[in-house]
């Protein structure tokens, strides 16, 4: 199986190539690791695996035709399943529809791959819901239930999937998987990256994309949405959340990428811990929200929200 385009993990690798040219990929699978360790770059990989039509040993080829849909992400066996909004779980009338839908034979490749989304965060009736389909479903359907924690999935969804942990690189991987993605990039940026990144490729990717000014301009927007963040105005954050609206919306997932950087900076450098912490989990939920194109001025609105609406709460609250 070809799988260099994920950095580190040998053993993993290793697992899954001697797996596909032994009794093939398994139906279910569990790809768990914190935000920026490849979780998304491991689901495409066993997506194009799964309907490559190369040799196994090749699979995913990334030159046959099911691969170059599956890469670009308009291949009609493949589905992404997410929660019915930002900070929102998939629900049960979700998982049943997905029930559904799998029984209807793919449209194109040999099997049909559903990707969900944060499934760890499910609740326990949109998991069992899912029991049958891990258990009896149809033998072309694929499940890939992404996680941050694979633990926070019940023991009987575990115990039907196979588990794929994603570790951190090491700086020196880091470093080398950079150099061969940025490949005009000033060694002390791709070194300093490296290091900075904590073995979250991710986070470096989010760093260098976009070139030198275009990356000082997202970081200088991203520190200002920090500060926003960390203050008690609601209408300051309001109009520091417009550049959502004014930036390209291809832009707006760099942005909050390295905006949950910055908040992670700003974490280790003593802020107020609550609130960079609650503002870092809205923002890995807006990302979701913006791999699946949701309006710039909605997120801009849901980020205030979430910041502000128990916060207006708790002081109601007590003035009662």
């Amino acid at each position: 199986m070809e799988l260099s385009a994920l950095a580190g993990n040998r053993a993993l690798k290793t697992q899954l190539s001697q797996q596909e040219e032994g009794r093939g990929l398994s139906h279910a699978y569990i790809l768990s690791g914190p935000a920026g360790s490849g979780r998304h770059t491991l689901a495409r990989l066993l997506c194009g695996a799964m309907l490559c039509t190369a040799p196994a040993a090749l699979r995913p080829c990334g030159r046959c035709g099911p691969c170059k849909k599956v890469f670009a992400g308009i291949h009609p066996d493949v589905a992404v399943i997410s929660g019915p909004g930002p900070g929102k779980p998939i629900t049960v009338d979700q998982v049943r529809q997905l029930r559904a839908d799998a029984y209807i034979r793919p449209n194109e490749g040999a099997r049909k791959v559903y990707l969900l989304e944060e499934a760890d965060r499910m609740n326990a009736g949109a998991q069992n819901a899912m029991l049958k389909l891990l258990e009896e479903g149809p033998a072309y359907a694929a499940f890939l239930l992404l996680a941050e924690n694979g633990g926070g999935l019940l023991q009987t969804v575990r115990s039907r999937c196979e588990e794929l942990s994603l570790s951190p690189v090491s700086p020196r991987e880091a470093e080398a998987w950079l150099r061969e993605r940025f490949p005009q990039r000033p060694q002390e940026e791709l070194v300093q990256a490296a290091q900075a990144c904590q073995g979250l490729l991710g986070r470096a990717v989010s760093a260098l994309e976009g070139g030198g000014q275009e990356a000082r301009e997202r970081s200088e927007r991203a520190d200002a949405l920090v500060r926003a963040l960390e203050g008690d105005s609601e209408l300051a954050l309001l109009a520091a959340a417009q550049v959502l609206e004014q930036i390209p919306k291809e832009e707006v997932p760099r942005l909050l990428d390295q905006l949950y950087i910055s908040l992670g900076e700003r974490l280790t450098g003593g802020g107020d811990r609550r609130r960079l912490l609650k503002a870092a989990a809205l923002v890995k939920r807006l990302r979701g929200a913006a791999q699946l194109n949701a309006n710039p001025g909605q997120m801009a609105g849901w980020l205030c929200a979430g910041m502000f609406l128990e916060h207006e709460k708790g002081r109601m609250q007590k003035a009662e």
